[in-house]
C-alpha cells in the first residue's frame, strides 16, 4: 500500500506507490538520523481509534520472563505432515506460532492495497500489528484478518500509535490461540530468534536468525507519522510484508514485533532492490507490552519527554537545546532539572548521544514517571542531573 516516503518497513505486499511506509513497498530507514523534529521532545502524534473493546478496565498483559536454558520440555511438536522435531528447534517453534500469526489485508480507497503481518494478542481477539501496515485505512478504507488457514475476517481499529509503530486490531474470530509475550528486557546479542509472517504476501513464512545488536536507535517515516525505535537488531530474514509479524525466541515467545529493514543507500523499492540485507529491526517486547495495553486500555499511548526543543543544526558532540526563550518547556522536567537554553545533552543514562533523533529514541524507550540522568555540559563543565519524565501533551 501506498505510503510514508523515507523509510523502508518490511511492511507489506508491492502497493501502488513505491517508497512509502504502510502496508506497500517501503522507502529507505533512517538509522538514528538527524530530522525534522522542530519541537523535539516536546510534541508526537497519536492516531485516532475508532472502536475500544469491551471490559478493558486495569487492562494488563502477563509476561513470561523465565530463561530459555534448561527450561524446555523434553518433548516436541509434530509440524504439519512430518515427525516429531525437538522442543525449541525452529520446526518446533514454528508449528506452534504459524498458527497464531496472521496476515493483514488493507485498502484505501485512495491508495490501493496491500498486506502486513500480525500475531493474536489474547482470546477475546485483539491482534497486534504495526501502525504504518493500517494507517491508511484509518479514514476511507477496511481492514481484514487472513488466519493461518486461510479465514478471512473483518478487523475493526482499536488503537494505533505513529511514534511507537504499533495498532491494535480486533476481530471477531472465535478459538484463537494467542502468543505469549517474553521480556525483551531478558534477550541478548547472540540469541537463537524466528520471524513470522507474510512477506511479499507470501503468508505463514518462517525464518531464523540471531539477534545482531541491542537498543539500536532506529528513526521512521516523516512529519507526525515519524516512529522512534529502540529497535532489538536481526540478521533473520525481514522482507515487505513482514511488519508486524512477531520475533520469536527459542520458546515461541513474542520478544520483539518486526517493524523495519536497511536498505543500502540509493536502492531501489521492488522486489529485487528492496529486500533483505539481513539487518531487520523489532519494536523490543517490553515497549509492545506497555504500549498495546494502553492503546486497549485508552485508545492511545503516552510518550515519556522532557520538555526541551532541539538545535538541529548543533555540528558538535552532544545534542543541544535551542538557544531561544521557548526551547526549554516552563514547569516542565528539564526546566525543574535546571537544564537552560543552549545546553548540550552528552549522556542519557550514562550512554552517549550524538544527535536529536538517538536522544528522542533513547527517552521514548523509557516510561512515563521513571527517574532518568542526563549529563549536561554547560560552557566547560560537565554535570549530571536526573529528572521524573513526564507525558507529553498530545
Amino acid at each position: 500500500m501506498s505510503q510514508t516516503p523515507g523509510w523502508t518497513p518490511p511492511p507489506s505486499q508491492p502497493a501502488t506507490t513505491p517508497r512509502r511506509r504502510s502496508p506497500g513497498w517501503a522507502g529507505a530507514i533512517s538509522l538514528a538520523t538527524i530530522s525534522a523534529i522542530v519541537a523535539g521532545l516536546l510534541g508526537g502524534y497519536v492516531g485516532g481509534w475508532l472502536e475500544d473493546s469491551n471490559d478493558t478496565d486495569g487492562y494488563s498483559l502477563p509476561v513470561d520472563d523465565t530463561p530459555i536454558q534448561g527450561s524446555g520440555s523434553a518433548g516436541g511438536t509434530v509440524p504439519s505432515g512430518g515427525a516429531s522435531r525437538p522442543a525449541g528447534s525452529v520446526a518446533d517453534i514454528a508449528a506452534k506460532a504459524v498458527p497464531s500469526v496472521v496476515t493483514i489485508k488493507v485498502r484505501s480507497g485512495t491508495q490501493g492495497s496491500g498486506t502486513g503481518s500480525g500475531w493474536v494478542l489474547d482470546a477475546s481477539g485483539h491482534v497486534v500489528t504495526n501502525n504504518h501496515v493500517v494507517e491508511s485505512a484509518t479514514a476511507r478504507g477496511s481492514i481484514q484478518v487472513q488466519l493461518a488457514d486461510g479465514t478471512l475476517r473483518k478487523a475493526t481499529l482499536v488503537g494505533r500509535d505513529a511514534s511507537y509503530d504499533l495498532a491494535v486490531l480486533k476481530t471477531s474470530a472465535t478459538g484463537l490461540k494467542p502468543l505469549s509475550i517474553g521480556a525483551s528486557s531478558n534477550v541478548v546479542v547472540g540469541d537463537e530468534v524466528v520471524a513470522v509472517g507474510a512477506p511479499l504476501g507470501l503468508s505463514s513464512t518462517v525464518t531464523s536468525g540471531i539477534v545482531s545488536a541491542l537498543d539500536r536507535p532506529v528513526t521512521a517515516g516523516d512529519g507526525p507519522q515519524r516512529s522512534y525505535l529502540n529497535a532489538i537488531q536481526t540478521d533473520a530474514a525481514i522482507n515487505p510484508g513482514n511488519s508486524g509479524g512477531p520475533l520469536l525466541d527459542l520458546k515461541g515467545r513474542v520478544v520483539g514485533v518486526n517493524s523495519a529493514i536497511a536498505q543500502l543507500p540509493g536502492a531501489g523499492a521492488g522486489p529485487t532492490q528492496g529486500g533483505s540485507i539481513g539487518v531487520g529491526f523489532a519494536i523490543p517486547s517490553d515497549q509492545v507490552r506497555r504500549t498495546v495495553e494502553q492503546l486497549i486500555r485508552d485508545g492511545k499511548a503516552v510518550h515519556p519527554v522532557i520538555g526541551v526543543m532541539l538545535d538541529l543544526e548543533h555540528e558538535g558532540q552532544g545534542v543541544k537545546v535551542l538557544d531561544r526563550a521557548d526551547a526549554v518547556s516552563p514547569g516542565g522536567p528539564a526546566e525543574k532539572a535546571g537544564i537552560r537554553r543552549g545546553d548540550v545533552i552528552v549522556a542519557f543514562n550514562g550512554r552517549p548521544v550524538s544527535n536529536p533523533d538517538q536522544l528522542v529514541v533513547l527517552i521514548r524507550a523509557r516510561n512515563v514517571g521513571e527517574t532518568v540522568t542526563l549529563t549536561v555540559r554547560r560552557g566547560d563543565r560537565d554535570r549530571d542531573v536526573k529528572m521524573t519524565l513526564e507525558a507529553s501533551a498530545d
